[in-house]
């Protein structure tokens, strides 16, 4: 019986590390991707094939964070030249900067996109009114370390951070109190929400956790074979991906942690992993300075990718076109 193999859509463009991505919701035009990179462009490209839409030219530093509405209607990056960035994805254009006095690395719209949430290493949270950008935003003493990520969730009602401090912090929004606080046995690496918010799966270490987000309890956690810097949850919560220090890009199934499938397409430690919205693709950034988008279901014709018949060896090929970026890449004003 023929076996078939995994061809990731390489998406060149990047000139330095890959450190995150993430990705809109379903719009009438398919969804979009954003990545975050140390060469201080984020880029955003059509999600489903990965080809170039455009870069967001304006930081003076490595961007840590980036992320997207929804709707795909407003862009928002975090980057080391103690900024958080807000964009219009259409135009390109930036739309308001946000000054920190540290390093920005964590960027995440509220529901409705009234509000903007930024993590720093000044060890705070802040959150910016949209619609009163001269105001003073919402400032939380957080965490006693940096914080690599933070994010909204229960209808806009709480949040999430984690730090180098070893923690996860849950806080309530309207008070600006924490509410638990969980203390874990290594420095998290990640976090990420699944596709109905009421799942947090967290990357520390070697290992991989999840959290129901009601009153967040531990639901299970598995060890995978290496550290492992980023992970996330299938839409439908049948499989989950990760990936880390080893190079390669693994697929476990959620019920047991049995490793489902396992690739090496990167050249350097894989720094972040999301799955689609719509379940049938997961992207990943590497140190090696590219972004891969990997098919879910092999042998599934979608995007770019088409299977053929299988070769002289009785292996079939699901194949990808590598998206090609231009040399120069700035976005249109």
């Amino acid at each position: 019986m023929a076996t078939l193999r995994q061809i990731p859509l390489s998406c060149s463009g990047h000139t330095r590390p890959v450190v995150h991505v993430d990705f809109s919701g379903i719009t009438p035009d398919g969804y979009f991707l954003i990545s975050a990179c140390k060469d201080g462009k984020p880029m955003l490209r059509q999600g489903e094939t990965g080809d170039w839409v455009g870069t967001f030219d304006g930081h003076k530093g490595a961007v840590w964070g980036a992320t997207l509405n929804v709707e795909a209607s407003r862009a928002a990056t975090g980057a080391a030249d103690f900024t958080a960035k807000v964009w219009d994805p259409i135009s390109g254009d930036e739309l308001h900067s946000f000054t920190h006095r540290h390093i920005v690395k964590a960027v995440h719209f509220s529901k409705d996109s009234g509000r903007l949430l930024t993590g720093s290493n000044e060890k705070k949270l802040r959150i910016f009114d949209l619609a009163k950008l001269e105001a003073e935003p919402m400032e939380i003493p957080a965490h006693s370390s940096n914080i690599r990520c933070a994010m909204w969730f229960s209808d806009d009602k709480k949040l999430i951070s984690a730090s180098d401090d070893k923690t996860i912090s849950i806080w309530d929004v309207a008070s600006g109190t924490e509410i638990k606080k969980i203390t874990l046995d290594t420095g998290t690496i990640s976090l990420d929400l699944s596709k109905g918010g009421d799942v947090c799966v967290v990357s520390h270490g070697r290992k991989i956790s999840f959290y129901e987000t009601e009153s967040f309890e531990l639901i299970k956690t598995f060890e995978a074979p290496c550290t492992i810097n980023s992970a996330s949850l299938h839409p439908d919560k049948g499989c989950f991906v990760a990936g880390g220090e080893d190079l390669k890009i693994y697929k476990f199934d959620y019920e047991d942690g049995k490793e489902l499938e396992s690739y090496k397409g990167h050249f350097g430690p894989v720094h972040c992993v999301r799955f689609s919205p719509d379940g049938e693709l997961y992207a990943s950034g590497s140190e090696d300075g590219t972004l891969r988008l990997w098919q879910t279901t092999l042998g599934k014709s979608y995007g770019l990718w088409k299977c053929i018949e299988p070769d002289e060896g009785g292996l079939d090929n699901c194949t990808g076109a590598e998206v090609v970026t231009p040399q120069v890449i700035e976005a249109e004003s």
